[in-house]
């Protein structure tokens, strides 16, 4: 847990030496605030994505404790990843003055998870529709 809070501190570190830096540059060499921007944030999605393994083995063991279908456990994961994917794209073209481009990212990344999610919601609807006839 320690660990996880000395990780979290210094990627705070990186992203508000990140924010000076791009500061900096925004009045001079306004480009190269946003590289510094973009830059931040893809070294702080991979420090993220590092820590993925942590959720899959605690997902794994909560397999262990209750019979989770592992489709359904897959599913959820993708829309984790989709949810990631859309909120950091957004918010770079949000930042970077898009925010037309930005908002249809969101769209589409809302649509994506409903697509995703709809054999859960069919598999709930299956199984309230089995209780309703017993």
């Amino acid at each position: 847990m320690k660990g996880m809070v000395i990780s979290m501190i210094r990627i705070a570190v990186i992203g508000i030496i990140a924010i000076l830096l791009a500061v900096l540059f925004k009045k001079g060499k306004e480009e190269y605030s946003l590289y510094i921007s973009i830059s931040a944030c893809f070294l702080i999605l991979l420090w993220g994505i590092g820590k993925l393994q942590v959720i899959l083995d605690a997902i794994d063991q909560l397999q262990g404790y209750i019979k989770l279908n592992k489709a359904y456990v897959g599913i959820l994961i993708k829309i984790i990843g989709i949810t990631y994917v859309t909120e950091i794209s957004a918010s770079l073209c949000k930042d970077s003055g898009y925010q037309a481009v930005g908002e249809q990212i969101e769209i589409v990344g809302k649509l994506s998870i409903l697509a995703i999610s709809m054999p859960i919601m069919l598999s709930i609807l299956d199984t309230i529709n089995s209780f309703l006839e017993a």
